[in-house]
């Protein structure tokens, strides 16, 4: 699994291309559990460990990961928060979670397999799961990420450079370039990024992760 997109791209982006703006579906999230303690919550780019059930709306299981484990975790999975490595309704319900809570997540066919379904999930299927955090870890930055985008190869990112490179993301994904939408999502980055407010992006703020990021 490769994953070359830093974490505040992946917020920035799918924010952008999974939320409102593209699509009215919403995920209706119900809290279960919440732990007394929490030191940290998720967000986009961080990876999960989750052990969850799915459900189709007759109450039908059609996905346990605990099932036939016999120490319980061994089952669980890992994955990017904001990447659609999991179905895009994951991407919407799983943000602002902590470790060992628990929620109930009910995602309408537009944010699970849509139209086309997905092996047992028939097409246009409504889904449930049940959803336990058991980690958080901080999601990978890679150098040769910051070599893509690094066009000029000076060694930092400019304004120009990130939205280039979201724009080219954009088309990845199948979506028109928005340059409204482009200029928001670069005018947060560089809110939370470029920490000593040189209007660059440099190597070292790019590679070293912060826990508040």
């Amino acid at each position: 699994m490769q994953l070359l997109v830093l974490s505040w791209l992946c917020s920035a982006l799918v924010l952008a291309v999974c939320g409102g703006t593209l699509s009215e579906a919403e995920v209706k999230i119900e809290v279960l559990h919440k732990p007394f303690l929490c030191r940290r919550q998720s967000k986009y780019g961080d990876m999960l460990l989750v052990h969850h059930q799915g459900y189709f709306e007759n109450g039908t299981l059609f996905h346990d990961s605990r099932a036939n484990s016999a120490d319980g975790d061994k089952h669980a999975m890992w994955f990017t928060l904001g990447i659609r490595e999991a179905v895009a309704g994951w991407d919407k319900g799983l943000q602002s979670m902590c470790a060992g809570e628990k929620r109930k997540l009910t995602i309408p066919p537009a944010l699970a397999f849509g139209k086309e379904g997905n092996g047992k999930i028939p097409p246009e299927s409504t889904l449930i799961f049940m959803i336990e955090l058991l980690e958080i870890r901080n999601g990978p930055r890679s150098h040769e990420s910051f070599q893509e985008m690094d066009l000029n190869d000076d060694w930092r990112l400019s304004k120009t450079e990130v939205k280039e490179y979201l724009r080219k993301e954009f088309e990845r994904h199948g979506y028109p370039p928005n340059d409204t939408v482009h200029e928001n999502m670069v005018a947060d980055i560089f809110a939370k990024e470029d920490e000593n407010k040189d209007g660059f992006i440099s190597s070292r703020e790019f590679t070293y992760k912060h826990d508040e990021l």
